[in-house]
């Protein structure tokens, strides 16, 4: 078996996000674990994608199932776990998946762009690593060229509609008006800041940004703070004492476990006076424990919940669907051909290294006759002879003693040489 592309994982599609936290990979140990693959298992190339909505394996290999079996001791998970959610892609349905991601069209958000932003970081992460061989780096070479095509062609991208605006939405739903609502943001990174430009368009009462390190949390807030909204920031230590100032609040860090608890969340709605809190947890693994869902004054949504609401702006972009995909197909048939010829490679340098030889040769021998005074003419003559006769030596003679092939030799000696019969 020859070493060929494969991509597996759980994602959105195949998991809901109960699953999909528990194999999750978190940015600081992604290198390691690349390197750790690579090390523990059979397989060649390898690059880690894990964001909210997935974690996909994409590898060079000619074993999948050892990846998959990585997969479930990295995360100390018995393979039964994960099996039941667990898709394979063998190399031309893998080539296919990897262009749909970057392009959007196998988000939550059908169209959305920072999926692609997100694959770009785990092929740098893959590169640094040293995991990232010659046939991933041309996957998502040509992913990435894909994705831009489909994005500056169709309208794969128009009026979207974004998981921080169906959190605006959903909110609206608990409270009349969200300019009238205190609003705490738990982290700081693109999800956070992208939630709180929208939120911020409301023109809350006041914002706040909770972090694990107060400068980057307290550079959101300033950058909030311009459109004329009360911010402030403080550190992810003290959320406790401040939680129950607020009425929505938004989560999404890269912790490995839950930042706020059924207990300290008890606490809270106690000294709120059972007001209702509207909540957003868009981290996987999540910071917001599913049991905080079941109290009665909280409305705790995942990032699957948001999903739901996002689909209803799915019908829009139908259109814009189906020339992305044809673009995709397209491609996809492009980029197997490549995979194909790869094969062919070695065959096709040892062929010209041959020629180049007998070249060689065949010009010194040349070069010292007419170095003689021998007549050039004669001396070009034998020269176009030998070489002849030397490129032709070999196919006339397999042809001469094949067997029982020689009717297929004779088809392939036909379509190599493009000849003509009668000629």
């Amino acid at each position: 078996m020859s070493l060929a592309l494969f991509t597996l994982g759980i994602n959105h599609h195949s998991a809901p996000v109960s699953v999909r936290e528990q194999v999750a990979f978190h940015a600081e140990t992604l290198s390691e674990a690349l390197a750790g693959l690579v090390r523990a298992k059979p397989v060649k190339e390898a690059a880690i994608l894990s964001t909210c909505n997935r974690t996909e394996l994409y590898c060079a290999t000619e074993t999948p199932e050892a990846a998959a079996d990585w997969l479930a001791e990295y995360h100390r998970l018995p393979r039964s776990t994960i099996q039941p959610y667990l898709y394979t892609l063998p190399q031309p349905e893998a080539v296919r998946h990897a262009f749909r991601v970057a392009s959007g069209l196998d988000s939550m958000v059908i169209g959305e762009p920072q999926i692609l932003g997100q694959m770009k970081d785990a092929v740098r992460v893959a590169e640094e690593a040293g995991t990232l061989g010659t046939m991933l780096n041309k996957l998502f070479q040509r992913s990435f060229a894909v994705a831009k095509e489909v994005r500056s062609t169709t309208a794969i991208g128009a009026n979207i509609v974004s998981m921080a605006a169906a959190g605006v939405h959903l909110a609206e739903r608990i409270f009349e008006s969200v300019a009238d609502q205190r609003i705490l943001f738990i982290g700081a990174g693109e999800m956070i800041e992208l939630c709180a430009t929208h939120f911020a368009a409301q023109k809350p009462k006041q914002v706040t940004i909770a972090n694990r390190t107060v400068e980057r949390g307290q550079a959101l807030a300033d950058r909030l703070a311009a459109d004329g909204i009360p911010t402030t920031a403080i550190r992810l230590d003290a959320l406790a004492e401040h939680l129950p100032q607020y009425d929505i609040v938004v989560s999404c860090t890269a912790s490995p476990l839950p930042i706020i608890g059924l207990g300290m969340m008890e606490r809270t709605v106690k000294a709120r006076r059972h007001k209702p809190v509207f909540m957003v947890d868009l981290a996987v693994p999540r910071d917001i424990e599913s049991e905080v869902g079941e109290l009665d004054d909280v409305f705790l949504y995942t990032v699957d919940d948001l999903a739901q609401v996002v689909e209803a702006g799915l019908e829009s972009r139908q259109a814009a669907v189906v020339e992305a995909e044809s673009i995709i197909t397209t491609q996809v048939g492009q980029f197997l051909h490549w995979l194909d010829t790869r094969d062919s490679v070695p065959v096709i340098r040892a062929l010209r290294d041959s020629a180049e030889r007998m070249r060689r040769h065949e010009m010194e021998h040349a070069l010292k006759l007419l170095a003689k005074g021998e007549n050039p003419e004669k001396v070009l003559e034998a020269l176009s002879q030998r070489l002849t006769n030397k490129f032709l030596h070999a196919p006339t003679q397999v042809l001469g003693q094949a067997g029982e092939e020689r009717g297929e030799l004779q088809h392939l000696i036909t379509r190599l040489f493009h000849l003509h019969h009668g000629e």
